[in-house]
């Protein structure tokens, strides 16, 4: 039978005051501590205290005894004092300078900022410190390690940090869904990026960037998958995945080689959604084939397109001198949808300026383009165009933001979708309530005959098909989104047999009858005897919708890997815009601690 060890600390040895004067030791912060050679001794026991006394300096101090020995103990006390207060004095300034150097790298990396500016904001720092005349201050400033290669050492290490907090978050989690995109960055290469949705037990939700994989060589379907799943599986697999979003490019949807394929063939069972935006925005391309919106484009360009700085110049001039609505014309971006809106209602604002600018200031031959802003029916198109595109900016960017689950926005897009039913009918009743810009041009044209909207039916036809064909993929989860949405009203025998008698028993407690709470909100207060209709409500409020964290953290990184920053590494990168992109906190204190214990 083995005998338990004894430690020392359990034989509660107290430091006995006479040995100072007997063998000069002294309790330190209760370290046993030789005053004369300022050795540690690992036991407090009488025993071996006068032993190390009597082997290495008794010799020497024997003779001293009485005040003149008393006089020496209090000397070599003090000096102990004073040499432990300066070392603890010097950690501490160590300490502070690295949690400076953490917390100024942190502000860099999430203003976006290259890392040799902190070189410059600590050269800044002693120059103010030196001007307000402290010196001391500045030279705690000049201790504050901050050069170009300090910077990305300490953003890995924060970074990291970040991991580890989100590893913890998706072990935790209910469940979660993922969004992924691809795009390239200032050097071409290829960058996967994923981001999670992660619900915890208490509906705690949280959003934010699981990797940033780049691609030196292909991006087919099976390199994509490949990536995603290791990634996946580092953090804890598939297992909890509600749904997954793409940005519905070949690559990810395809059947066989693509990206939703492979994850069939893999045995992942996870619905996977083509991005609400991405559809949206697709659901506009006949209002884009219009003529009208060609020959904004022309002469928008002809105005401001190229190298016209001169024309663009004296365009402006022209509408200060007439004292026009806007005093300049916005270009249009085919890559950014949301710009034509703009462009439009300022085109449609200037329709009687542009004409008399085109006819006196641009030296070609514009009679053709003058013509067509002067014919009552292209002016009828332009009005069309403009206040439809206006309405589906105005979805677009419900549709955008943070902290949205596939709920909310798929009940913007059906929203949406009864909105169109409602312009269609206004519209063959000639009626434009709904269309502030026709209404104004029939006012103005009343009297022509040629000015005729119902051939604008034909484009709201298109519309709405495209709405109803581009969104067919969320039908298989209406029900589901119909459950989460309206739980206390909802018919029980359309929804799935698992939770019928939970919403039996839901619909019929007065506590939730009155409640005014909806999606999350209202999931969050359910009780343990609706086991079932909270699971569910967990897993619909962790699914996303969109691929627009994705999209807004590419236009960060192209911010953070610019023209001037082209070198910047893969990993480097990728710590960057975690720090740029995360709202997980970022405990300093806990990663100078962990730094300098490892030291």
């Amino acid at each position: 039978m083995s005998t338990k060890k004894r430690k020392l600390s359990e034989e509660k040895r107290s430091f006995n005051e006479k040995w100072e004067l007997d063998y000069f030791i002294s309790n330190n912060n209760n370290k046993i501590q030789c005053l004369i050679c300022m050795q540690v001794l690992s036991v407090s026991k009488e025993y071996n205290v006068k032993r190390h006394y009597t082997s290495l300096h008794e010799e020497k101090y024997k003779k001293h005894v009485g005040e003149a020995r008393k006089v020496m103990v209090a000397e070599y006390k003090k000096k102990l004092i004073q040499q432990t207060s300066m070392f603890s004095k010097v950690s501490t300034e160590n300490e502070q300078s690295l949690a400076a150097s953490y917390k100024v790298s942190l502000q860099l990396a999430r203003a976006k900022k290259p890392f040799s500016d902190g070189a410059l904001i600590k050269k800044c720092a002693v120059e103010m410190a030196k001007r307000f005349m402290q010196p001391k201050l500045a030279e705690k400033f000049e201790s504050v390690a901050l050069s170009h290669q300090t910077v990305p050492r300490r953003i890995e290490d924060m970074g990291n940090y970040i991991t580890k907090s989100l590893c913890d978050y998706f072990v935790d989690c209910e469940y979660y869904s993922i969004c992924l995109d691809e795009s390239t960055d200032q050097t071409d290469v290829s960058q996967l990026i994923i981001f999670i949705r992660c619900i915890s037990k208490d509906f705690t939700i949280t959003e934010e960037m699981l990797d940033l994989i780049p691609f030196h060589g292909t991006t087919k379907g099976s390199d994509i998958f490949e990536a995603v799943n290791k990634t996946i599986v580092e953090y804890g697999g598939f297992r909890k995945c509600s749904c997954i979003v793409t940005d519905g490019a070949k690559a990810m949807t395809g059947k066989v080689t693509g990206f939703a394929g492979l994850l069939i063939q893999n045995g992942i069972d996870c619905p996977l959604f083509h991005c609400i935006i991405h559809q949206e925005a697709l659901c506009g391309k006949s209002l884009r084939q219009m003529n009208a919106m060609k020959v904004v484009i022309r002469i928008t360009n002809l105005i401001r397109g190229g190298n016209r700085s001169l024309t663009h110049r004296k365009f402006r001039d022209f509408l200060c001198e007439i004292d026009a609505n806007y005093g300049d014309l916005l270009l249009h971006s085919e890559i950014r949808w949301l710009s034509a809106g703009q462009c439009l209602q300022r085109f449609f604002a200037l329709r009687k300026e542009i004409p008399l600018f085109l006819k006196n200031e641009i030296s070609s031959d514009t009679s053709e383009l003058q013509d067509k802003m002067r014919d009552p029916q292209f002016l009828a198109d332009l009005a069309f165009l403009t206040d439809m595109t206006q309405h589906l900016n105005e979805l677009n960017l419900k549709l955008q933001g943070k902290n949205h689950n596939i709920a909310n926005l798929y009940g913007n897009v059906n929203g949406f979708r009864n909105k169109l039913k409602l312009f269609k009918t206004s519209l063959q009743q000639d009626d434009f309530s709904f269309f502030p810009s026709c209404k104004e041009h029939y006012l103005e044209m009343k009297n022509f005959e040629e000015c005729n909207f119902l051939d604008h039916l034909k484009y709201m036809d298109e519309i709405i098909v495209e709405f109803e064909r581009r969104f067919a993929d969320f039908e298989k989860i209406e029900s589901d989104i119909a459950l989460f949405t309206q739980p206390l009203t909802i018919a029980v025998e359309t929804v799935n047999i698992d939770y019928q008698l939970e919403l039996c028993d839901l619909q019929s407690d007065p506590f939730y009858k009155g409640r005014t709470e909806t999606g999350i909100d209202f999931f969050k207060l359910l009780a343990e005897r609706f086991p079932k209709l909270t699971n569910f409500g967990q897993k619909m409020g962790s699914m996303m919708g969109s691929t627009y964290l994705c999209e807004s953290a590419y236009s960060t990184m192209k911010f953070i890997k610019s023209k001037y920053r082209s070198s910047l590494t893969d990993t480097s990168l990728k710590h960057a815009l975690r720090l740029a992109t995360t709202n997980i906190n970022v405990d300093i204190d806990r990663i100078v601690k962990d730094k300098l214990t490892k030291q």
